[in-house]
């Protein structure tokens, strides 16, 4: 049954739930960890009170921001998603970290077009302030963060490569974290962090994500890694580049300036196989929709596990 905004009238904390749903709250405080775990990493240290406390509401704001942006522009889209069958079955389902709350809130007509816009604005305000407030070079971060992510989206029937762009997004607010902390960081640890990030995210979230919705893109005519180039293809694709993370993480440890000992890089060694590698070559070898989601899932936690074992050697 298709839901129109006449048909739900909440108010307070009952519609603040599917605010909460447009930003994809849930996903995004996992996804907060990664400029912190990147910040802390880099420095070695955890960094004065003052730049915690700014650069948690600065991150929570960016990252509400963005994913809320990510709806705004494919509002059209998503529209046409509610006449699928498909989506019907995912509007809200624990199967589905995305969809923890709401899947596409303003498409469902639990929200307003305006609302979701206004929404948006405000914690780009929000994010852009306290990012200059940190260093003007992560508020032009935040500003490209949020230009191409509006350039993904508009992409969607477009080419499958904006994949490559959704993975360099997901990348900017790690390397903002790090100028905030250093106005000068290495170029190597950067570039390698942009890497890791990059592959995780595009073997353990795009990609997976995009073959769980595969029959859906398949009737909108998308263009996506898993349509236009077929599951074995996306399959080995994800294989790949989660190798590649599992292989950059260590590298990326021994770039900090605090030194790790064996347990800890045993430690993220063993993430990496259960987190990453197991269920990607369950899904390679099997291609099924679960599976898909059950590595999107999981692959989620990586980066809040190693933020994790980089706070338990700065405690130590």
């Amino acid at each position: 049954m298709k839901l129109t905004s006449d048909a739900i009238r909440l108010t307070g904390f009952s519609r603040l739930k599917f605010f909460w749903a447009l930003s994809r709250t849930p996903h995004a405080l996992l996804d907060m960890t990664t400029p912190a775990f990147a910040a802390c990493l880099w420095l070695g240290s955890f960094p004065p009170i003052s730049v915690i406390l700014l650069g948690l509401l600065t991150v929570f704001a960016g990252y509400t921001a963005v994913y809320a942006l990510n709806d705004v522009v494919d509002f059209r889209v998503d529209r046409e998603r509610i006449q699928q069958d498909t989506f019907q079955a995912k509007v809200c389902t624990a199967d589905d970290l995305d969809a923890a709350l709401t899947r596409h809130p303003m498409a469902c007509g639990c929200l307003s077009f305006k609302q979701g816009l206004t929404w948006a604005i405000s914690w780009g305000a929000v994010a852009f302030l306290g990012a200059y407030l940190l260093n003007p070079v992560c508020a032009a971060i935040f500003m490209a963060g949020c230009v191409l992510e509006a350039v993904y989206c508009r992409l969607f029937r477009v080419s499958p490569f904006r994949a490559f762009i959704n993975g360099i997004v997901k990348t900017l607010g790690a390397l903002a974290a790090v100028f905030a902390v250093d106005p000068n960081p290495s170029w190597v640890y950067l570039a390698t962090l942009f890497m890791t990030i990059f592959m995780w995210e595009l073997g353990g979230q795009n990609i997976p994500n995009d073959c769980s919705d595969i029959e859906e893109d398949q009737r909108l005519k998308a263009q996506t890694i898993p349509v236009r180039f077929g599951a074995e293809t996306a399959g080995f694709a994800v294989v790949a580049t989660l190798t590649g993370a599992v292989l950059l993480t260590p590298v990326l440890f021994s770039l900090s300036q605090a030194r790790f000992g064996a347990f800890y890089y045993m430690t993220i060694a063993v993430a990496g196989v259960w987190l990453l590698l197991m269920p990607a070559f369950r899904f390679y070898r099997t291609k099924a929709f679960d599976h898909a989601m059950a590595l999107f899932n999981r692959a989620s936690y990586y980066p809040a596990l190693l933020f994790t074992v980089v706070i338990l050697r700065l405690l130590s």
